[in-house]
């Protein structure tokens, strides 16, 4: 479970209500009691179901009903309800629905390509980058996990990946040995830690796949080229795995899979279409 800071919370709403509902109050209604219901119009994956308790019980509102996060559910079915005073309920409203609406469009597109590549193979993994909308790192996060997908990266200091801008810092003419004395230099500084290796070429992959990085990543290759590489690791006894980045969405991912990629690497999921979540307040 992805723990959201009472901060974070503090500012989801805010960000909304900060002084109050004018509309709410206008009317007068703010102390009668009442109930919200938040609920999914179309089936789908469910995200966001913990981080919306954490906002409805830090307005004071009671949880009377909830699903889980990580479930598929039809439509029509009940992602959270809650009970309390009219005010905090109209707070809640919007904060917590677009917490929901966009959490299940992630989760729901990540299941979508993990299913689409585990029908090739059920070994493959679908991992998600850190180029995550601004904001909104801790519930892509958690909305990825619920999807079935797993966190590529959630941060620089997680692995040792490798860019071509990284190389451009420092000497480095490309040979076999540059890539053999790069990959243990790496290696010797971070014992620990995965040595992943980005690269934007047939040609690099089979110069770095000669070092022996624990990853290569290819960039932006088309299947083809990933197949042939793939074909060359297997070669090398198969201990470096295969991870394919770069314009990969559900619509394509099973190709990558298919073409013997052993990892696929996305930042589609957190563009997907938010989900449709219906709201009913009544008292």
């Amino acid at each position: 479970m992805i723990y959201y800071p009472d901060a974070l919370i503090d500012q989801w709403i805010m960000d909304d209500v900060n002084q109050g509902d004018l509309t709410t109050r206008i009317l007068g209604i703010g102390n009668r009691r009442g109930k919200i219901t938040f609920s999914l119009k179309q089936p789908g994956r469910v995200s966001g179901v913990d981080a919306a308790e954490r906002v409805l019980r830090r307005l004071g509102l009671a949880i009377t009903e909830r699903t889980e996060d990580g479930r598929d559910m039809d439509s029509s079915g009940v992602l959270i309800s809650a009970s309390g005073k009219s005010a905090a309920l109209h707070q809640g409203w919007k904060v917590c629905q677009n917490i929901l609406e966009w959490s299940c469009g992630v989760a729901d597109y990540t299941a979508c390509m993990v299913g689409a590549v585990q029908k090739i193979n059920p070994a493959v993994q679908v991992g998600t980058t850190r180029k995550n909308i601004p904001g909104t790192k801790l519930l892509a996060l958690s909305a990825v996990l619920n999807g079935g997908g797993v966190i590529h990266r959630g941060g620089t200091a997680e692995t040792v990946l490798l860019f071509k801008n990284h190389r451009n810092f420092i000497d480095f003419g490309g040979t076999a040995k540059d890539w053999e004395k790069l990959v243990a230099n790496l290696r010797h500084a971070a014992p620990e830690k995965k040595i992943v290796i980005e690269v934007e070429s047939y040609k690099e992959a089979l110069l770095a796949l000669d070092a022996e990085p624990d990853i290569l990543q290819l960039d932006k290759l088309k299947p083809e080229e990933i197949r042939k590489i793939a074909e060359a690791a297997a070669c090398h006894g198969g201990r470096c795995l295969i991870s394919a980045a770069g314009g990969i969405d559900k619509y394509n991912a099973a190709e990558y899979a298919a073409a013997g990629a052993q990892f696929i690497v996305s930042s589609a999921p957190y563009y997907a279409k938010p989900a449709d979540v219906a709201v009913i307040l009544h008292g």
